[in-house]
């Protein structure tokens, strides 16, 4: 194969960490799909143990415009991370719409948290552009991520409310105030948003933190009740599709189980991020992030060409 591997050092480089640049990705993705122009299909699924949680996921997306990138992310997912390792771990494989040249390989697993991150960050700053107070549930690589992307893209974020089950801390950016609690809907209940970000396989946060005004966004695996997402004033997600079906997000769940139709759905992303949807001020507002294969295809298109343009990686040859 021919092309360039890009590691973390080589991405954060080329602008991985730009959020301006990561959310305006998130936007022209959800453009493209719209006008035909990007294509997922459906996620291949491989169990690696008994655990639900340990599996191997093959995520195919086209995005054109200027990301002009196909390509299949690989993400492992364990239930905890391995000593010495972490919990997920993915590569994404790019060939030039154009051309149909091979681009290269990325290194994806801090590529998918920044992905994530944007997202959510794009979903908050359109609905809750203000925002003084979170709450981050977990404190693994993706709450660590959604911590970094909130203190630069929310500069009125005073209050950061912490709660994790394993006890660790979360790095405190300069000039917040971190405030750890002992249950979720302590952190929860403080705060105007919620980011939770575990791998919890049984839910962790009920019904009471269906607050007025809250915004809660479920970014892991199954950490939102049933009757939980039964109270929000209006649900919402990033796309509504044919992982409906196979998926453990907790909507999903709710939905095979016969407790939440499709048509329930108050808007996806790109009515919120494309057509303004907005909900009454004083709703409650849940948020259930599946993540898109076309984000993870943008995001590391636009960073292999600024790569290639700076001279960064390592040159793959036959």
């Amino acid at each position: 194969m021919t092309g360039r591997y890009l590691n973390r050092r080589d991405l954060i480089a080329a602008g991985a960490l730009d959020w301006d640049a990561a959310l305006a990705d998130v936007h022209d993705a959800l453009a493209l799909l719209r006008a035909g122009k990007a294509e997922m299909a459906a996620e291949n699924a491989l169990p690696l143990g008994t655990d639900p949680r340990a599996r191997g996921y093959g995520l195919p997306a086209r995005v054109g415009g200027r990301f002009a990138a196909a390509g299949l992310k690989w993400a492992v997912h364990r239930p905890e991370a391995p000593q010495g390792g972490e919990a997920i771990t993915s590569c994404t494989v790019l060939d030039d719409l154009e051309t149909g040249l091979p681009m290269g390989i990325v290194d994806s697993a801090m590529l998918t948290r920044v992905r994530t991150a944007a997202l959510s960050g794009s979903v908050v700053r359109a609905l809750k552009p203000g925002v003084r107070r979170i709450a981050i549930l977990g404190a693994g690589a993706q709450a660590q991520m959604h911590l970094r992307m909130a203190r630069a893209v929310f500069p009125d974020l005073a209050e950061v409310h912490h709660w994790t089950r394993s006890g660790r801390a979360i790095e405190a950016p300069e000039g917040i105030e971190i405030r750890r609690h002992r249950t979720t809907s302590e952190a929860s209940l403080a705060a105007e948003v919620t980011f939770a970000c575990t791998s919890a396989p049984e839910p962790i946060l009920g019904p009471e933190v269906m607050a007025r005004g809250a915004l809660i966004l479920q970014i892991g695996y199954h950490e939102v009740s049933f009757d939980a997402i039964d109270r929000a004033d209006a649900v919402t997600c990033d796309l509504w599709g044919d992982f409906a079906r196979t998926s453990a997000k907790s909507l999903f769940q709710m939905h095979r189980a016969g407790r939440f139709p499709a048509d329930r759905i108050a808007a996806d992303a790109a009515a919120i991020l494309l057509d303004g949807w907005r909900p009454d001020p004083v709703a409650c507002v849940y948020f259930s992030s599946f993540g898109l294969n076309i984000f993870d295809i943008a995001l590391a298109a636009r960073l292999m060409r600024r790569a290639t343009d700076l001279g960064l990686g390592q040159i793959l040859t036959d």
